[in-house]
């Protein structure tokens, strides 16, 4: 901060200048001036002017730009808000370094409910005081035996808790029976209670449990990879460094890569600590969401469990980060600022000096290799809770039990699922493929249904009767004849989603119950939460989904999971395939005799011997985890190098692809970073944008950020419709 000097009418005096980081694609916080007698901390939330226009803002730390008092423009207000803490900002300023984002677009994430800036307003309530009405009515004693603990009530509230009209209320508070007093607004959620109903922890658990216990005690910054087989009870493990940091007073932060869908952990966590932990995720309401920001910064909300986006949320006090499933690449966002919520989670922790858990029962290469060289501590939980037994896992060789001619369930899988239904139990079939079939084709002329804005085929949704772009939304009714050559009812679907494995188990299984269940279908979020607690309650047979159904639900009654096409995620150039293949897989399969009961996976694949089949087959992920960590190791991969992701798009090839060859073309020669490319995307057209990419791959240690940011400053300015994104730690290669 600095002073600055303006003339009055009395004469001279300073004016604090303060840096204010603005919330849009800012590259550094701007210069204003504070009003005469007005203060503001660094972190202090203000109002500015941007143009025409009043924008929210951070006071920021550091000093200000020095601006002629011609210029300098003044804060407007400032918010009666808790500022922005310290490690907070010092996390902004992190993530803008590392990801090469502006600071401004990643303090907008911080600040995303302007209207929770101001205090919410004070209730109206009344309160008995000592005064009696002159005629006591049935209705009027129903009250006042009501009110009579010395409470304040809101008039609708005591109106309904008595039985009566609001118009008794009013009768007697014109009498003076009542006095009308402001009561602060509610939380959104009760305060968690550490005690409520502690878990009977066996063994191991207790053990992990009592190991995270006196981690939280002993303070300071550490991270734990709780590493525990589907059913372990990583989450009654967790939940007790939850407890120990409730009763430090502090806060803490539960990162879940599908909070909208998880309602049974909400109902577990009531079920711990009596209350539930407020919810961040985009499904909220917006008025829910300015609450539940609000009472965060001024740490009334205790817990907050969330998607990745709440890890920008200002607590006052955070004392404990957990992200649960952290190998989930629903963690990684690629839109505006790129980042990995897993990763920025332990700088956060690192930042504010307080704990991070990453729990998960198939880690991340990169969470294993770190635990194996010290720099997170590895807890593991090997066996199920109460002893019940992992599934028996088999491999079903497309090759020798091939599906009926039109089929795409093997006749193996088929009897397995009739001895289930006879059984009464439930039976899942996972493929992650939504819709009915990827791929529309005409049999008389070969046209393919393909997206006129992206680079991909349009998936058939028989039950909706469209087809559909998965990339950008584009979607046409399914015609009759082919827009082509105008034959009729010659137009065929190829291969299976789930919708036609629906139609085909239900051609098999008449009288079974089907659930389908996919990220898009009709209802959205809410839909699927009432059909997750259907089957949790065994009113479902057969369960069809795609990979969301892996997302550490509880169906006591699954026993039979089958795999249709395991090979699907290994068909890519990722180098993660693999790996990511193993995880999806193991969560899926591990959906199967979680209440003890005997369970059976069967995985259909063409490629029996392939090593991620063989580590499932053979239930050994020590050696598949070796022979991948190897693998990363002998190509430089992440966790032993490091990979970043240049994208360029623009309205015309010619356009992306010359911008492209003019980044490359700037790249400086430095040892251990080389560039790749720059080479058309595989996903070449998106959105009616065209994609080049290139790609640098550095040896660890390497200053990747300022190789890139010196390539990028030495090369041509993005002019007309090029837009350049830059991906550190890309997770996607499409």
């Amino acid at each position: 901060m600095s002073k600055d000097s303006r003339q009055n009418e009395d004469g001279l005096f300073p004016r604090q200048v303060v840096p204010v980081l603005i919330p849009m694609p800012a590259e550094r916080a701007y210069s204003y001036a504070l009003p005469q007698g007005t203060d503001a901390a660094p972190g202090q939330i203000v109002q500015v002017p941007l143009g025409p226009r009043l924008v929210p803002g951070v006071v920021w730390d550091g000093s200000a730009d020095v601006i002629s008092p011609g210029k300098l423009r003044e804060v407007v207000q400032v918010f009666d808000c808790p500022p922005i803490v310290e490690p907070m900002r010092r996390f902004i300023d992190w993530v803008s370094a590392y990801t090469l984002s502006p600071p401004g677009l990643v303090a907008r994430m911080a600040l995303r409910v302007p209207a929770a800036f101001d205090p919410e307003p004070m209730i109206d309530a009344l309160r008995l005081t000592d005064a009696r009405p002159e005629r006591l009515t049935s209705a009027r004693q129903r009250v006042l035996a009501q009110a009579d603990n010395g409470l304040a009530w809101t008039r609708s509230g005591l109106a309904h808790a008595a039985g009566v009209t609001p118009s008794v209320i009013d009768g007697l508070q014109a009498q003076g029976v009542f006095e009308p007093v402001r009561l602060p607004p509610p939380p959104v959620v009760a305060t968690p209670d550490p005690d409520h109903q502690p878990a009977l922890l066996e063994t191991s658990q207790a053990e992990a449990a009592d190991a995270l216990r006196q981690t939280v005690a002993g303070g300071g910054f550490s991270a734990t990879l709780l590493d525990g087989v589907t059913g372990s009870g990583k989450t009654e493990v967790y939940f007790e460094a939850i407890a120990e940091t409730l009763r430090q007073g502090r806060q803490v932060l539960i990162l879940l890569p599908e909070i909208s869908l998880t309602s049974a952990f909400l109902d577990r966590f009531h079920a711990r600590f009596g209350a539930r932990p407020a919810e961040w995720h985009s499904e909220m309401a917006p008025r829910t969401r300015e609450k539940v920001w609000r009472q965060t910064t001024e740490a009334q909300v205790r817990v907050v469990a969330g998607a990745r986006s709440a890890l920008f949320l200002p607590f006052a006090d955070l004392g404990l980060i957990i992200v649960d499933e952290e190998h989930d690449p629903a963690y990684k966002q690629e839109d505006r600022v790129f980042y990995n919520a897993r990763d920025m989670a332990v700088v956060r922790a690192r930042l504010a000096d307080i704990p991070v858990v990453l729990a998960s029962a198939t880690p991340s290469i990169e969470s294993r290799v770190n635990a194996a060289q010290g720099r997170y501590r590895h807890l593991v939980l090997s066996g199920r809770y109460a002893d019940a037994g992992l599934p028996d896992l088999k491999l079903v060789d497309l090759r020798r039990h091939a599906p009926a001619r039109g089929g795409f369930l093997s006749p193996l899988l088929l009897k397995a699922m009739a001895a289930t239904l006879e059984r009464k139990e439930q039976s899942l079939l996972f493929l992650n493929r939504r819709g009915y079939a990827p791929l529309t084709l005409c049999r008389v002329c070969g046209h393919r249904f393909e997206c006129p804005d992206c680079s991909s085929w349009l998936v058939e949704h028989r039950f909706r009767g469209q087809l559909q772009c998965h990339h950008c939304g584009h979607n046409e009714p399914v015609p009759q004849a082919c827009p082509s050559c105008g034959t009729l009812d010659h137009l065929t679907a190829c291969g299976p989603g789930i919708e036609r494995i629906a139609e085909e188990a239900d051609k098999h299984f008449p009288d079974a119950r089907v659930i389908v269940l996919s990220s898009d279908m009709a209802g959205g979020t809410r839909r699927l939460r009432i059909e997750l607690e259907a089957i949790a309650r065994g009113e479902a047979d057969i369960v069809i989904g795609t990979q969301l159904v892996a997302k550490g639900h509880n169906f006591p009654l699954m026993t039979l999971v089958g795999v249709v096409d395991a090979d699907l995620g290994l068909s890519n150039g990722d180098p993660r395939a693999a790996e990511r293949t193993y995880q999806l897989l193991s969560q899926v399969t591990g959906r199967a005799g979680r209440s003890g009961r005997k369970s059976l996976g069967l995985i259909q694949t063409y490629q029996p011997q392939h090593p991620v089949m063989q580590a499932l087959a053979s239930g050994d992920p020590e050696a598949f985890y070796e022979r991948e960590t190897d693998e990363r190791s002998r190509a430089v991969l992440p966790p032993f190098g490091r990979l970043a992701s240049v994208i360029i798009s623009a309205a015309t090839r010619p356009e992306a692809e010359g911008h492209a060859r003019g980044i490359r073309a700037a790249a400086p020669s430095l040892p251990g970073i080389m560039v790749l490319g720059p080479a058309e995307a595989p996903l070449a057209l998106i959105r009616g944008r065209y994609r080049f990419r290139l790609l640098v791959h550095g040896e660890r240690g390497r200053d990747m950020q300022g190789f890139i940011r010196q390539m990028l400053g030495q090369g041509p300015k993005p002019r007309g419709s090029v837009q350049v994104q830059v991906d550190i730690d890309p997770q996607s290669f499409l």
